[in-house]
C-alpha cells in the first residue's frame, strides 16, 4: 500500500460550499466554521511579528469556499481519501472544516507539504489506525534520529485550529516498542517546512512518540495547545513521549499550552535560533531541555538566540536543562547513541521559573547519556555553552537529590562562559539550596556550590 498524493486518488463524498463566513445548513444539519485564534504573547513578543491574527470572528479567505469534510463515521474505516481531497480542494484561500461531534480515521500517510493559504478547522476527533505494520513500512522518514510520522505537514500560510482533538492511539505502539526497541514509532504531529503558519486551539492525545516534531520551518506559532500522553492502560507504558522536538528551525514560538508528558516538554535540537517558549504549563515530563548537542563526530550544532519564560514544572524529573554529549561515545539506549561531535550553544535564557517535587530545578551537563562523570572528564564535550542566564527561580525541588537542587557541570573551564544564575529561591524538601558546581564561576550563581555529586539512578 503506498502513500497517498493529491494526484493519486478518486474522489470521495466532500461538500464544498462558497461560503466561509457564517454557519450553513445542510440536509437539516447546521455546521458553523471556528473564528480564528487571537494571539495574545505574553510576557514578551517573538522577535518578528506573528502571521496575520484577524480580529473578526471569520476567517478572510479570498476565495470564500468551505470544504466540510465526509466521514465514514464507524471509527474503523479510512478517511484519509475525504481528507485529502478536501484540503486539495479548499487549498489556496479555503477553509476545511471537521465537524464537531464527527470521528475521523487516517489510516495511510500523506504528504501534505503542498498547502498553502488554508484555514483547517478541526473541531471533530482525528484519529490514526494502529496498523503498526503498515506505519513503519510507510510513514514518512526526517534525517535526524529514528523521526517518522504520520503525515508531512508544510507550505506556507496555514492556519490549523477547532478546539478538536487529535489522538494517535499510542498504546499499540508502546506494546511493540516494549517488545523491539527497534521500532519506527511516528511522531503524531511531523512539520516539514513550514512557514508563516498558526497552529492552535487543539488536544492532542496519546502520541506513540513525539507529540510534535519540527523541521526546517520558520515564523511558526503553537498556541493554545494541551498536550496529554502517558496514560497507557498497558503494562508498557509511554517513553520518548517529547512535547515538542525543534531541529532546524528558526523564530519559533510555544506559548500559552499545557503538556502532560513522559519525556521533555520541550526540547531544543540541533540549529533551532531566534526560539521563544512562555506560558507554558508542564508536568511529568523531563522539562525543558537545550539540546543534547554533539550527537554525531561529523556535525557542527547551534542553539543560540533562545528565551524561555513564565514556565511552571510539576512532578518532573528536570527543570530547565542544557545537555551535550561527551567526546567519548556511550550507549543512552540500544535505539539511540552518539558522542563526539561539536557545536555550540550560546545566548539562552530562562527566567520566571516555578517548580514543585522536580528532580533538578536547573541542569548543565556535558556528560549526557554517560553516567561515569570520569570518562566525560578524560574525553570532554567539543560543545562550547556561553552566555547562559538563569533568573527568578522559585519552588521546591522533589528529595531524589536532596540536599542538591541543581547541577552545574562543563566539561571544563573553556568549555562554558559566561553562566550565571540570579534570585533563585528553590529548596529541597529539607530547606537546602546546594548545587554541584563544576567547571563555572561560583560568584556567579545564586546557589551554595558542592562538589559532591548525585548520580541519575
Amino acid at each position: 500500500m503506498k502513500r497517498l498524493s493529491p494526484l493519486a486518488f478518486f474522489i470521495p463524498s466532500i461538500l464544498s460550499i462558497q461560503s466561509s463566513t457564517a454557519a450553513v445548513i445542510v440536509s437539516g444539519e447546521t455546521y458553523e466554521p471556528s473564528p480564528r485564534p487571537v494571539l495574545l504573547p505574553s510576557p514578551y513578543h517573538p522577535r518578528v511579528p506573528f502571521p496575520s491574527e484577524p480580529r473578526s470572528s471569520t476567517p478572510p479567505r479570498r476565495s470564500g469556499k468551505m470544504c466540510i469534510v465526509n466521514t465514514h463515521g464507524d471509527g474503523v474505516t479510512d478517511d484519509s481519501f475525504s481528507i485529502l481531497f478536501a484540503l486539495w480542494d479548499c487549498n489556496d484561500g479555503g477553509h476545511v472544516l471537521f465537524p464537531r461531534g464527527e470521528t475521523y480515521t487516517i489510516g495511510m500517510a500523506m504528504d501534505l507539504t503542498f498547502l498553502r493559504s488554508i484555514d483547517i478547522d478541526i473541531q471533530g476527533l482525528i484519529q490514526f489506525t494502529n496498523d503498526t505494520e503498515y506505519w513503519q513500512a510507510n510513514s514518512f522518514r526526517f534525517d535526524f534520529q529514528n523521526v517518522t510520522s504520520f503525515f508531512k505537514l508544510g507550505g506556507e500560510d496555514v492556519w490549523i485550529y477547532g478546539g478538536g482533538t487529535i489522538n494517535g492511539n499510542g498504546e499499540a505502539w508502546y506494546d511493540l516498542y516494549a517488545r523491539d526497541v527497534h521500532t519506527l514509532r511516528p511522531v503524531l504531529i511531523g512539520i516539514d517546512g513550514l512557514k508563516d503558519s498558526v497552529i492552535s486551539d487543539l488536544n492532542v492525545i496519546d502520541s506513540p512518540q513525539d507529540f510534535h516534531f519540527v523541521a526546517n520551518s520558520t515564523d511558526l506559532v503553537f498556541n493554545n495547545i494541551t498536550i496529554d500522553g502517558g496514560k497507557s492502560r498497558s503494562e508498557n507504558k509511554a517513553c520518548n513521549c517529547d512535547g515538542w522536538d525543534l531541529y532546524r528551525s528558526q523564530d519559533i514560538t510555544i506559548m500559552n499550552s499545557i503538556a502532560r508528558n513522559i519525556d521533555d516538554c520541550v526540547s531544543l535540537k540541533p540549529n533551532s535560533t531566534n526560539i521563544l517558549i512562555q506560558s507554558i504549563h508542564c508536568s511529568s515530563s523531563h522539562g525543558i531541555s537545550i539540546g543534547p548537542l554533539g550527537q554525531h563526530p561529523s556535525e557542527f550544532d547551534i542553539v543560540s538566540s533562545v528565551h524561555i519564560a513564565n514556565i511552571t514544572f510539576i512532578n518532573s524529573t528536570g527543570g530547565a536543562s542544557i545537555q551535550a554529549w561527551p567526546e567519548i561515545s556511550p550507549t543512552l539506549s540500544p535505539d539511540l547513541q552518539g558522542g563526539g561531535g561539536s557545536g555550540l550553544i550560546r545566548n539562552i535564557t530562562f527566567e520566571d521559573i516555578t517548580i514543585s517535587n522536580v528532580d533538578y530545578a536547573i541542569e548543565i551537563t556535558h556528560c549526557y547519556g554517560q553516567k561515569n562523570l570520569t570518562m566525560c572528564q578524560m574525553f570532554p564535550s567539543k560543545v562550547r555553552i556561553e552566555d547562559v542566564t538563569f533568573r527568578r527561580f522559585k519552588g521546591r525541588t522533589s528529595e531524589k537529590f536532596e540536599p542538591l537542587v541543581a547541577a552545574l557541570a562543563c566539561a571544563g573551564t573553556a568549555s562554558c562562559g559566561n553562566i550565571t544564575a540570579r534570585e533563585i529561591d528553590v529548596l529541597s524538601p529539607k530547606g537546602k539550596r546546594q548545587a554541584y558546581c563544576l567547571n563555572v564561576k561560583e560568584g556567579e550563581l545564586d546557589v551554595e556550590c558542592t562538589d559532591t555529586f548525585r548520580e541519575w539512578s
